[in-house]
């Protein structure tokens, strides 16, 4: 009899990580390698956080807290809600979890049964069909097109919706891509979701506040009010904060799914960290006006990869809403054998070989579902970023 679970079989190890991993462990070893792997924010956690998080330690706030986060953190969250996004919770609508990605768990664990399908698009964030596998849902991926802008049409959306469709994620600006829907484009999805009410909604807003050219963020709760009462509105202080390492994520939504999501998780890790959850505090409360300017240094770099990838021979790349992301197709460059003599003949093949060759860590493409690209994440330096680029730019001149 097998050791392990049958559970485990249905998941794979992180390909993000597993990239980051790899560079890592290539620079320790003496290799010259630039990173691109990583969705973090080279930024520094402002000083105003970082000093709320030690007062916190100073005055003794380290014991355990309420399962699913203080009335401090919740009530933060609550205002930050209405404040940012026209919507109104209270605490006992929120919850407050170890990362972003702890509140997906608990949601997707909490309510998927056997047969109940989850509608994915594709490209996606590299979680999300693995967490469905571990509920016990099928995911349902639907491809999006470059063409499209990598955003999921309402005709798409209509045509995977089934009987057993219980949830549909939805990402913008999305992780890969940085793709991002307007109000108008999302309001077409949420008329198809009113014409289905047996149909969730869980939308991954992590990447709100890195948007850029006037770029409006709206959620689907606050484009179609009459989705509030089936909507999981996730969200989280890791990106647009720049607190990845601190591990706070946070949803609101109805007080049926809140409390279930907070008894799976008062048997798994129980609260989040209590300092955290004060530094989140100030994240929420303090001062905002560090974001448009970050967004800025991020839109610069934007430019500086798009333009330099749509330089590269073979190389397609479209500019994107937000993130740091983008996700350039090497459809032009498939076929083909590099200056060392790989045959290039999938996405992973791509990212391998200029790995090995040039140094540079990419994410390919058919880990995000969608296939031949690959992804690059910009939160670095200009210097490095631009070296990186003019290698990715060689790596293509050799191809033949």
């Amino acid at each position: 009899m097998p050791f392990l679970s049958e559970t485990l079989a249905r998941v794979s190890p992180s390909p993000t990580v597993a990239v980051t991993q790899k560079a890592m462990e290539l620079k320790a070893a003496g290799h010259d390698v630039i990173g691109l792997g990583a969705g973090e924010p080279d930024f520094d956690t402002p000083d105003t956080i970082k000093a709320a998080a030690i007062a916190a330690i100073e005055a003794g706030k380290t014991k355990y807290t309420p399962v699913d986060g203080i009335p401090e953190v919740k009530k933060a969250i609550c205002d930050k809600f209405l404040r940012d996004n026209d919507l109104h919770y209270t605490p006992s609508q929120i919850t407050v979890s170890t990362g972003g990605k702890q509140v997906l768990y608990n949601a997707l664990l909490a309510t998927l049964n056997p047969a109940d399908e989850v509608i994915i698009p594709a490209p996606y964030w590299v979680s999300y069909p693995d967490m469905v596998r571990l509920g016990g849902g099928t995911p349902v991926i639907v491809e999006t097109a470059l063409e499209n802008g990598f955003r999921l049409t309402p005709e798409a959306l209509e045509a995977a919706i089934t009987p057993k469709t219980k949830w549909f994620i939805f990402n913008s600006p999305s992780n890969p891509t940085g793709a991002g829907y307007t109000r108008d484009a999302l309001k077409a999805l949420t008329e198809v979701l009113m014409r289905h009410p047996h149909v969730w909604v869980m939308t991954d807003d992590m990447y709100e506040h890195l948007v850029f050219d006037g770029f409006e963020f709206c959620t689907p709760a606050q484009v179609e009010p009459g989705l509030y009462d089936r909507t999981l509105t996730v969200n989280g202080v890791s990106k647009a904060y720049a607190m990845t390492g601190w591990r706070i994520g946070y949803a609101a939504g109805p007080e049926h799914l809140i409390a279930a999501m907070r008894k799976l998780q008062s048997q798994s890790t129980t609260n989040p960290c209590s300092i955290s959850q004060w530094a989140t505090v100030e994240a929420l409360n303090g001062p905002q006006d560090f974001l448009s300017e970050r967004c800025e240094v991020f839109r610069k770099r934007r430019d500086l990869v798009v333009e330099a990838l749509n330089s590269a021979i073979g190389i397609t790349c479209a500019v994107p809403e937000g993130a740091f992301y983008v996700y350039p197709s090497i459809e032009g460059c498939i076929g083909k054998t590099s200056a060392r003599g790989t045959l290039i003949d999938t996405d992973e093949a791509f990212a391998t070989a200029l790995l090995e060759e040039q140094g540079v860590a990419v994410v390919f493409g058919a880990a995000f579902g969608l296939s031949p690209y690959f992804r690059v994440s910009y939160a670095t330096s200009d210097a490095l970023l631009a070296e990186a680029c003019r290698r990715i730019q060689t790596f293509c001149a050799g191809l033949n």
